[in-house]
């Protein structure tokens, strides 16, 4: 144990600080220290809970989830991670984040349950952050499980109904090397005879028959449930609920359709017990937001913020680009952690990109921006063209990288901050950039 019950900290930071020395590891994935201290606490819900797995989409999907639920007039909490700015993101009671100050007392508590457990960082902030929602007058919870499934502290809750979303490649040291590895890692949060909503149009046959393994009820997109969009509108077709005529989801992109389609198979499942009617669907849909998801700023030059760090999700957020308005010039911001498939990303965004400005992180994770310089240099931006004529130059942190983007671009360029939470983060720690008027090169 770090310290003694007297020497307790008496803010969020210090105990956030108190917490990453508790273990050896940041990642050791294994539930019996969490289900311990759960138990310690006695730690239940007694409010419906829908857990959300996946590489790409979760947040997206527990947003449209939560919004929806609310629109609907339920009391909803949700927690959804990582945070781009502040820790108190992390959790969400009635759309909004809690305080840092009615976190304290359920750190004490963890504090004071974990006994001989050395919980690492996100197994004791997950473990608070459930205490809060349990003790809280809810009507659904909401939870976003980690990079894993079946170890994640987040699974140690039976949930009423799970979702799967989009599988891939990412977290290899971890999951697995490939999709029926990663899928079986994803696949542990199934529950027996409950509801699991796969919105994966190709799901790993390991997500399939660990399902039927458990006689869950299997919901897969495509078969039990689908979608149809046109230009303007789309529509949704269940089981047994249909939504015509919906206008486009608050959230941006062409992936977000199948969130979206995941999120309303889910509350389907639940309709027993949580009942939508079809206005706070559309209603939901509408005022969704959750920022980092190609988030796009208005002003001169455009600027788009997406949490985008592995190649799927990156893949996802080219298509976008290549989807949006005439701009001459394209900028990117890029920053990311060392263990991703660097190579990968930067194949799929090199052709858009007209000059990078390259970014060191806060984190002992991220690869060092002259890293990424040497990736960007290594691969080919077109054919026959040579990659040296590209234009990258290195930057200490977000904010100075966004700085220089921004003295070099003209106002009907745009600039495109991405590679990781703690790239979007760092442009954000000041507040939503607000870009005008002309600038020069």
């Amino acid at each position: 144990m770090v310290g003694s019950s007297s020497e307790l900290p008496t803010t969020l930071d210090a105990w956030l600080a108190r917490c990453e020395r508790l273990h050896a590891k940041d990642v050791d994935l294994s539930l019996e220290r969490v289900r311990a201290v759960k138990q310690r606490l006695g730690l239940q819900f007694r409010s419906p809970v829908i857990t959300v797995a996946g590489t790409n989409g979760k947040g997206s999907t527990c947003a449209m989830l939560e919004a929806i639920a609310l629109a609907a007039g339920y009391r909803v909490g949700a927690y959804i991670k990582p945070h781009l700015v502040h820790f108190e993101e992390r959790c969400r009671i009635g759309g909004r984040s809690v305080t840092a100050q009615s976190l304290l007392e359920h750190f004490e508590a963890v504090e004071g349950a974990r006994g001989e457990w050395a919980l690492t960082s996100f197994e004791f902030t997950t473990l608070v952050i459930m205490r809060l929602l349990s003790k809280a007058p809810l009507d659904l919870v909401i939870l976003e499980v980690g990079l894993g499934g079946r170890f994640d502290a987040v699974n140690a809750v039976d949930a009423d109904c799970s979702v799967i979303t989009s599988i891939d490649i990412d977290h290899t040291e971890f999951l697995g090397h490939t999709r029926e590895a990663i899928g079986h890692e994803k696949a542990g949060v199934i529950r027996k005879g409950k509801p699991v909503i796969v919105s994966d149009p190709l799901p790993p046959r390991s997500v399939i028959d660990y399902a039927a393994t458990l006689g869950a009820d299997l919901r897969c997109i495509g078969r039990d449930f689908n979608y149809r969009g046109v230009e303007q509108q789309w529509s949704w077709e269940g089981s047994s609920q249909r939504y015509a005529g919906l206008a486009y989801p608050g959230l941006r992109g062409a992936n977000q359709l199948l969130n979206a389609s995941g999120a309303l198979a889910a509350l389907e499942a639940l309709r027993d017990t949580l009942p939508v009617s079809a206005q706070a669907v559309r209603t939901g849909l509408a005022r969704v937001e959750l920022p980092g998801r190609f988030q796009i700023v208005a002003g001169r030059p455009t600027l788009v913020l997406d949490v985008a760090h592995n190649p799927h999700a990156v893949a996802a957020l080219a298509h976008n680009l290549e989807r949006m308005g005439y701009h001459p010039r394209t900028h990117a911001v890029f920053g990311a952690m060392r263990d991703k498939d660097i190579v990968a990303i930067v194949q799929r965004m090199a052709p858009l990109v007209d000059a990078w400005y390259l970014t060191d992180l806060a984190t002992p994770r991220a690869a060092h921006a002259g890293e990424l310089e040497q990736a960007i240099r290594g691969t080919a931006v077109a054919p026959r063209q040579p990659v040296r004529a590209v234009v990258c130059s290195c930057h200490e942190d977000p904010a100075q990288a966004l700085a220089a983007a921004l003295q070099a671009a003209d106002p009907a360029d745009r600039i495109v901050v991405f590679g990781s939470f703690y790239t979007v983060g760092g442009v954000l720690k000041n507040g939503l950039p607000r870009l005008s008027g002309n600038h020069s090169n």
